[in-house]
């Protein structure tokens, strides 16, 4: 994508109420206006909330808002040119139930207030796989305690990747730290009974992985 085109983008999300683009600074501070008002002030009602990590175009985001209207939708990216297209497809077709934050996944509990989260979305996350890159893996104990803090109590995690790395890995650590695994399945379009939304919904990356047959895992859990 070229500078220009960035830099529209840039500009037109600065005009979509549905978009938040805080600093560093702002969110850090202790006093980021949305922890804990997402709700109250954002979507003015008392759904539950559902984020969707490292969300990309903001495809899924989308896409499970249109599904669950009785549910508020975040997309969390720290891309805004790239989330722009999700932000003005929910402009353009109406769809209230979905914002998205500009912001780094590790600066989420500055974020969120405490029990204010009721699921969590990670969709196609950067595996990582470098052993000095560990420490940016998405489902790592660090990560995982970062999103118990805002997690309800019985709240779910949903990992859908096409890395069989980042699912083995992510597999071995739940089991390893006792949290709880619902549901697991190395590959959702071959094997029966994963979840409906599961496949319901892809990404234009995902497509592209199911065009060269690539499997596409998941795993459902709850963090203890």
């Amino acid at each position: 994508m070229g500078s220009k085109n960035k830099l529209k983008r840039f500009k037109e999300n600065e005009t979509f109420q549905n978009v938040i683009e805080p600093t560093r600074e702002e969110v850090v501070s202790g006093d980021f206006e949305w922890k804990g008002n997402w709700n109250k002030n954002f979507f003015k009602n008392d759904n539950p909330i559902v984020l969707e990590l490292g969300c990309g175009k903001g495809e899924y985001s989308v896409g499970l808002a249109e599904r669950y209207p009785n549910k508020n939708f975040i997309g969390i990216d720290i891309k805004g040119a790239r989330f722009w297209r999700g932000a003005k497809t929910a402009v353009e077709t109406g769809l209230n139930n979905v914002g998205f934050l500009r912001t780094q996944i590790e600066l989420i509990e500055y974020c969120f207030a405490e029990n204010e989260v009721d699921e969590i979305w990670i969709t196609f996350p950067d595996p990582q796989i470098k052993y000095k890159r560990t420490k940016h893996r998405m489902t790592n104990t660090e990560f995982l305690q970062r999103y118990k803090k805002v997690l309800k109590k019985d709240g779910i995690v949903h990992l859908k990747t096409d890395s069989e790395f980042m699912h083995g890995y992510t597999l071995g650590l739940l089991h390893g730290e006792g949290h709880e695994v619902i549901y697991a399945n190395h590959n959702v379009y071959r094997n029966e009974g994963s979840p409906e939304v599961v496949t319901a919904i892809q990404t234009f990356y995902e497509k592209q992985y199911l065009e060269i047959n690539k499997a596409i895992t998941y795993i459902q859990f709850k963090i203890k």
